[in-house]
């Protein structure tokens, strides 16, 4: 005589679920931790000038395009890729932002990467995510997908000089 496990295979809540149906700590913890999203970006068109090339914007022309850099936050703590000061973020930095099911079509500066933006577009989660690692990160810092050792704080240069450090990285995504 065998014995069978009665074994029932429980569909992730990001496979049975539609972004707007999850609870907020679902949503939560869809975030990967890379910190891509705290790399102060650019927006490039033939009307930028000195006087708006670091303005912040809510939204992207047709003929713009957006350019990466290095620089990240002053409050991420770039080993960790966490931020220092996430509860007060949105009012230390004004310019961050807080994602959330309402807006997350207008947030159109997440990389293509970022697993909100990749289930949003129907491409699933990445293989490199913690949730698929018991919450470890270490898998996603090894395929290279996050900031650590890529970055410098954007209170240690001059963001005058952000030419010097445009980079292609964050837009880099895998499976």
């Amino acid at each position: 005589m065998s014995s069978h496990k009665n074994e029932v295979t429980q569909v992730p809540f990001w496979e049975s679920k539609t972004l707007a149906e999850m609870s907020r700590e679902e949503w939560e913890s869809l975030c990967d931790g890379c910190a891509k999203c705290c790399l102060h970006k650019f927006i490039d068109d033939e009307t930028t000038d000195e006087t708006t090339e670091l303005l912040p914007t809510d939204h992207m022309g047709e003929d713009e395009h957006m350019v990466y850099s290095s620089i990240a936050c002053f409050l991420l703590n770039d080993k960790s890729c966490q931020c220092s000061q996430y509860q007060k973020r949105t009012t230390l930095v004004p310019d961050c932002v807080r994602l959330t099911q309402d807006n997350l079509d207008d947030v159109f500066f997440m990389p293509p990467s970022c697993t909100y933006r990749r289930l949003n577009e129907g491409r699933g989660m990445p293989s490199w995510h913690p949730l698929l690692h018991k919450g470890k990160k270490s898998a996603m810092h090894k395929a290279g997908m996050s900031v650590r050792g890529k970055v410098v704080k954007d209170d240690q240069v001059s963001l005058d000089n952000f030419e010097d450090y445009i980079v292609l990285w964050p837009l880099e995504d895998i499976d």
